[in-house]
């Protein structure tokens, strides 16, 4: 049964397929005992178009099987009586060809009874041959006996198929009227064989195969007629019981003995005992045929009524059973239904309202989210005692619900407190390595700071990822509006191999200070998985620029790129990130990436890359982009340029330089939080010149975001001067 399958189709499905072996048991029995009763109204047609035609056959038989046996043992019968004996069983024989092959008779016989009666007309035709051998004297006794009871055979064979289809007592009783025709047919065979042997005096043809085969005859007919009395009842053997107890029957009887014990046959004796006792054997069994004939119609509509009340009664009872049953499957149903949609309101409705509750830190009354399950009154005790059963477990499942919950906010909250630590650490340890560098001016001491600071950099980025993927926020803030090429400058300076990373000019727009932060860790996330998965020696390009939905930027690197399956996964995850799972330990970039894109409504999006790597389109949306503010006018005496130190380390022809540091007074008047130094700060006190009278202006530097993000601009431009120089054939001095 499949799966899929209601409840009610089920248990439907289990009170049908026994109402329809039972309905169909009861068809089959009516329709039995319904044919039975019609085979018993059909007996009185068979008997009287078949078996009285038969039995008067074998009856006719006999006598001429006589008329020949006196004929071969040269008696006194002459050959007249021999023709008419013949003429008989012709005519009889002609009558039950007619009554046979009638439409009423054959429609009364049944398959194997056709077969059989076919058989018993093959025999009877062989009746012509066994007479021209009678004719030409060419059979002896014993083969006379033979030939002719080839026909008697076929037709007790015949009755045999009769007596299977009708009533069990009838057939009992039917099968013993056989058997008793066959010892009259035994009988007459002695008759028939002792006339032969011994017509004339002497007995020449009375020779010890004929003895043997009086001794078998006689077995076999002492052996079979108790059985077939046994068989009938008191009224039917009460013929022949009389015949077998007659004085007549009793000498019959011994004077066979002392024939078979080879003594010499009196052939007046044994013909004036012989002939009336199968005269009157005959007779009797015409009397039990009768009496049995007339049970049989009756007994058939005894059988008809019974099997038309006992049909009803089933019919009655299917009926009925029906009825309970659907009534039963619909109770059973509807109870089930009732378990079946408190299921459902658990698993859909309810236990997840507890777990959104519990995420928002609402109070969670258990009581009420998991009300007891009513069921009606009288319900089945199973379902009933299911109810409970469920009761308790959507009981325990609520409280699993909140415990759950319970463990993991608190799990998230020691998360988020261990990287806000990590954070406050790594942000101390930043501004001691920015003022180490401050103080040192040897090359090597500030490229060892510059590659620390970098690491420190980095730390910082994963924890703020902790502190995300716990469900927190980055604690950074920046004031006032960063241009997207800056945001995009300072993600790639939070990579390891930030020296590979290219941002391309991009038109003059800005991101809101609030999202800077959040902007600024998904770039870098992409930049650096970019950067991860492409050779050392290719560019990650960074484009960006203007588009009818927002801002667009392009993060394409020419690595090995992603399968069709795995790039589906990914970006499915980017556009409807689940829950964080600690279990998934595996791509926790792009679990940040796909929470700070939900966060801030960022569609990001992955694609293959022309250069066979992965392309990564980020697309902020138009309320994060805001224009560039106009730049305030500034008198001239306040605009002092920016100082730059570059730290090279022996570079090369087309390198970016390891480390930029710049320092800047007087522009941006506004409190911006930007790192400032003042003049002649770091010079020798001898080459310090003089301070002016009035007091300077307080220096206000800048944080190490905003230098790292103006010194990732200052290099993109450097790396392209350079690129553009050795295009040309230029050279660096």
């Amino acid at each position: 049964m499949a799966s899929g399958r209601s409840i009610r189709f089920k248990i439907s499905t289990l009170l049908v397929i026994p109402l329809i072996s039972l309905i169909a048991l009861w068809g089959f029995a009516a329709s039995t005992t319904s044919s039975e009763a019609l085979n018993l109204l059909k007996v009185q047609t068979f008997w009287t178009g078949v078996i009285d035609h038969t039995d008067f056959l074998v009856v006719n038989l006999q006598q001429e099987r006589l008329a020949s046996a006196e004929l071969l043992g040269g008696g006194a019968t002459d050959a007249a009586a021999v023709s008419a004996a013949r003429a008989k069983v012709d005519e009889v024989r002609a009558r039950l060809v007619k009554q046979a092959g009638a439409e009423d008779t054959q429609a009364a016989l049944s398959q194997d009874m056709k077969t059989q009666l076919a058989a018993a007309f093959k025999a009877i035709d062989r009746l012509s041959e066994i007479r021209r051998q009678v004719d030409a004297r060419k059979l002896t006794p014993h083969a006379l006996v033979t030939e002719y009871a080839t026909i008697p055979d076929a037709i007790d064979r015949l009755y045999s198929v009769f007596t299977v289809s009708t009533d069990v007592e009838l057939a009992r009783q039917a099968q013993g009227l056989i058997a008793a025709q066959q010892v009259r047919e035994l009988l007459s065979r002695e008759h028939a064989l002792i006339v032969a042997g011994n017509a004339t005096p002497g007995g020449d043809l009375w020779t010890m195969a004929e003895v043997h085969m009086l001794a078998g005859i006689d077995g076999a007919r002492t052996y079979l007629f108790p059985k077939a009395m046994a068989n009938l009842d008191a009224e039917l053997r009460a013929p022949l019981e009389k015949l077998s107890t007659s004085s007549r029957y009793v000498t019959m009887e011994r004077a066979l003995h002392t024939y078979i014990e080879g003594k010499p046959v009196d052939m007046q004796l044994w013909r004036g005992t012989v002939e009336p006792v199968l005269k009157e054997f005959t007779q009797g069994l015409y009397t039990t045929g009768d009496i049995l004939l007339a049970r049989m119609e009756p007994a058939g509509m005894v059988i008809i009524v019974r099997a038309a009340v006992a049909g009803a009664l089933g019919l009655l009872a299917v009926v009925f059973s029906v009825f309970i049953s659907i009534r039963v499957a619909r109770r059973v149903s509807r109870e089930l239904a009732v378990l079946q949609h408190s299921a459902v309101d658990l698993a859909q409705v309810r236990l997840p309202q507890v777990v959104t509750k519990l995420r928002h830190g609402e109070p969670v009354d258990i009581e009420a989210e998991a009300p007891p399950i009513t069921v009606t009154a009288g319900a089945t005790r199973e379902v009933a005692d299911l109810a409970t059963a469920f009761d308790s477990v959507q009981r325990t499942a609520v409280d699993a619900a909140v415990e759950q919950a319970r463990l993991r906010e608190g799990i998230a909250e020691a998360l988020r407190n261990l990287a806000r630590r990590t954070q406050s650490l790594v942000q101390r340890q930043l501004k001691q390595l920015d003022e180490m560098q401050r103080q040192t001016e040897e090359p090597e001491a500030l490229e060892r700071l510059f590659k620390l600071d970098h690491l420190t950099t980095r730390m910082r980025r994963h924890a703020e990822g902790l502190v995300l993927l716990s469900g927190g926020s980055a604690g950074r803030r920046w004031r006032g509006i960063i241009p997207v090429e800056d945001v995009l400058s300072g993600a790639a300076g939070q990579v390891e191999e930030y020296t590979r990373v290219r941002v391309y000019p991009m038109p003059e727009c800005g991101v809101a200070g609030t999202a800077v932060a959040d902007l600024m860790h998904l770039f870098a996330e992409l930049i650096e998985n970019a950067t991860t998965f492409s050779s050392p020696g290719n560019e990650v390009s960074v484009r960006g620029e203007l588009v009818g939905k927002g801002f667009a930027v392009e993060i394409e690197d020419r690595g090995l790129g992603m399968s069709q399956e795995v790039r589906d996964v990914v970006n499915c995850k980017l556009s409807r990130p689940p829950e964080f799972d600690p279990s998934q330990s595996e791509r926790l970039g792009f679990a940040v990436v796909g929470m700070l894109a939900a966060r801030h409504g960022i569609v990001v999006t992955l694609k293959p890359s022309p250069y066979g790597g992965t392309t990564a389109i980020v697309l902020v949306p138009a309320g994060l982009i805001q224009p560039m503010p106009a730049p305030q006018p500034m008198e001239m005496p306040e605009l002092e340029s920016i100082s730059v130190s570059v730290v090279a380390d022996d570079t090369g022809p087309g390198e970016l330089p390891r480390r930029v540091r710049t320092s800047r007074r007087g522009l941006e008047s506004q409190d911006s939080g930007l790192p400032r130094r003042v003049r002649q700060a770091n010079l020798p006190p001898k080459l310090q010149e003089s301070p002016p009278a009035a007091p300077a202006e307080p220096v206000e530097e800048r944080s190490p975001e905003e230098a790292r993000a103006l010194l990732s601009s200052l290099q993109s431009g450097w790396q392209r001067g350079r690129e553009d120089s050795d295009q040309n054939g230029g050279s660096r001095s």
